[in-house]
């Protein structure tokens, strides 16, 4: 883990940071100064030049590098990144509760939890950090960002422990609501246990053979025609894991662009949400324990044609 960062938050974004490569003794370096180190890990995008001419990449302790400096193995480089126009989310988040430890919301269909690749400004965490002035805000566990429902922020750096627990140790009960086809020849409830793994550079999660890593309880809770509404409860939480053992089931969830199949990549249609939702969260307050229960006020959208 890197050291505390030197620059404060910028609209909701903590600074980003790299730390150069070590030279093997003997060895020459692959760099002469700093200037021809961050020419060549950064993108050509991220306009190097005019940072440094602007004293925006500093070291631990907020000095500016000029980039004309030799190049030194083990420095930590910090610097904020340059902020590209992102399509808004057209959705609320809505604060279901917030006090002096957590933060609970309803996150809306196509918002990440975290920044991540094009999606940053647009993420629960920098909105949330911006609009309740918390810059300490982390969240205890993520939502991916295609699913809607009930997540779960610390407010401060002495929480984070406490309260991410309760997700690594299994002692907090989430339960999703999806919507997908309904066939009577499933017999229902059933268990979904397999073992789940994602590839790097891979936009699936795969089932693999080996031992089970992932298991979801799935439970018919209404039928209409071809359809039906499931409460999906995992024991654990795998990336996509609802996703993929549903498709697996042969039940894909509704408006999924990965699963069963990688859909062709085009603009997101917001009329057209993953029809999956973390409907509640119920935990025993680690730090004064209060128990909680939350659940989310977001609805699915039945096809058409039932």
């Amino acid at each position: 883990m890197p050291p505390r960062s030197p620059l404060p938050q910028r609209q909701g974004l903590d600074a980003a940071w790299i730390r150069t490569p070590r030279v093997e003794p003997g060895a020459a370096s692959p760099w002469q100064t700093m200037r021809d180190f961050l020419h060549e890990r950064l993108p050509a995008r991220a306009g190097v030049e005019a940072m440094l001419d602007a004293g925006e990449f500093v070291d631990q302790n907020g000095q500016s590098w000029t980039g004309d400096e030799p190049y030194r193995a083990h420095a930590f480089v910090w610097f904020h990144r340059p902020l590209v126009p992102e399509t808004p989310v057209p959705f609320p988040i809505e604060v279901l509760e917030a006090n002096d430890r957590f933060v609970v919301v309803d996150k809306p269909h196509f918002m990440a939890t975290t920044p991540r690749g094009a999606h940053v400004q647009e993420t629960a965490l920098v909105k949330l950090r911006v609009s309740l002035d918390a810059p300490d805000l982390a969240p205890a566990h993520r939502l991916d960002r295609l699913t809607a429902g009930i997540l779960l922020f610390t407010t401060r750096r002495e929480f984070r422990g406490a309260y991410s627990a309760l997700f690594q140790d299994r002692r907090a009960t989430k339960t999703y609501e999806a919507l997908a086809p309904y066939d009577p020849a499933l017999p229902l409830p059933r268990r979904l246990v397999g073992r789940i793994e994602k590839r790097r550079g891979s936009l699936q999660a795969e089932l693999v053979p080996g031992e089970p890593n992932a298991e979801t309880l799935v439970e018919v809770v209404e039928v209409r025609g071809a359809w039906a509404r499931y409460r999906l409860t995992p024991l654990t939480g795998k990336t996509h894991q609802l996703r993929l053992q549903m498709a697996d089931a042969g039940l894909p969830i509704v408006g999924d662009p990965l699963y069963p199949t990688v859909l062709e990549a085009h603009e997101e249609d917001f009329a057209r949400p993953l029809q999956l939702i973390a409907r509640r969260l119920e935990f025993t307050d680690p730090v004064d324990g209060t128990p909680r229960i939350y659940t989310s006020r977001r609805e699915l959208a039945w096809p058409r044609v039932c």
